[in-house]
């Protein structure tokens, strides 16, 4: 097993640290001056500051700053250093891990959103996603039913919560609505009539999960529709279908999208 692959705590250099981390703090409980014992407290943090960045960096790649999240884990460590009590629990690293994990998982929940989904589906959207990318994986069914029956949810809640994956970092605008329409992107199915253009852009970023749950054909149409601005029955052509049926495909692709906005937002809709 090489070094990486050894647990945090269990390498050589995290058993000094701890040995290390102990002393420091048995030094801080004998000592009388406040002065010092702030001193040794400062030490402790300095040692652990490995300790902190690691456990912001198996957070990256989620949308928010790694900076961002190493200075939450960095206060968490300095906030929880003078509450540690040595003489219960002399391992101090199985005290700091989980406040540092609960933290930026905190700081997710609260501050992580490019687009705010209702509190309910940000409690459970996580485990939801877990749920699914694990069915996924293992080839059993992935369905928002079995899934809600899995975590004892309702399957509306489900359906939020995955239509919510991607709130944390949409998508690009720029990138196509089709790979057979390269010229067409995501933000070019969107008009753009808010002057402030917020509204605009709150509501391209929320179609972003919405869109991935389309069909191929689905988001061909909304492109010919919306990006080259084609009437119905130059889509009907397209598609070897009448003029009746695409606007009936076009009302429910419309209705699909509304509806997955409605969830993720019920003010919006």
């Amino acid at each position: 097993m090489t070094t990486s692959a050894v647990p945090l705590g269990r390498r050589p250099k995290d058993l000094r640290r701890k040995a290390e981390t102990a002393r420091l703090f048995e030094e801080a409980a004998a000592t009388t001056s406040e002065t010092e014992r702030e001193r040794i407290h400062e030490e402790i943090v300095l040692l652990n500051i490995e300790v902190a960045r690691t456990l912001a960096s198996r957070f990256r790649n989620r949308g928010v700053p790694l900076e961002d999240l190493e200075q939450v884990a960095l206060l968490t460590l300095v906030r929880i250093v003078p509450k540690f009590d040595a003489s219960k629990d002399r391992d101090f690293l199985a005290y700091a891990v989980p406040s540092i994990r609960g933290d930026l998982k905190r700081y997710f929940r609260d501050f992580g959103w490019m687009v705010r989904p209702p509190r309910r589906v940000q409690e459970i959207q996580s485990e939801v996603v877990a749920a699914h990318q694990r069915a996924r994986e293992s080839g059993e069914p992935a369905s928002p039913e079995k899934i809600a029956e899995q975590l004892d949810l309702k399957p509306s809640e489900v359906q939020a919560a995955l239509m919510a994956d991607g709130c944390f970092q949409p998508l690009s605008l720029d990138v196509p609505v089709s790979p057979d329409h390269g010229r067409g992107s995501l933000g070019d199915t969107l008009s753009d009539d808010d002057p402030s253009g917020e509204r605009a852009a709150e509501a391209r970023a929320m179609l972003t999960p919405l869109m991935r749950e389309l069909s191929e054909r689905d988001r061909r149409i909304l492109h010919l529709r919306f990006a080259e601005d084609c009437t119905q029955q130059e889509i009907a052509d397209q598609l070897g279908v009448t003029q009746m049926q695409v606007s009936r495909l076009l009302s429910r692709i419309l209705g699909t999208l509304r509806e997955g906005i409605g969830e993720l937002d019920p003010t919006a809709v």
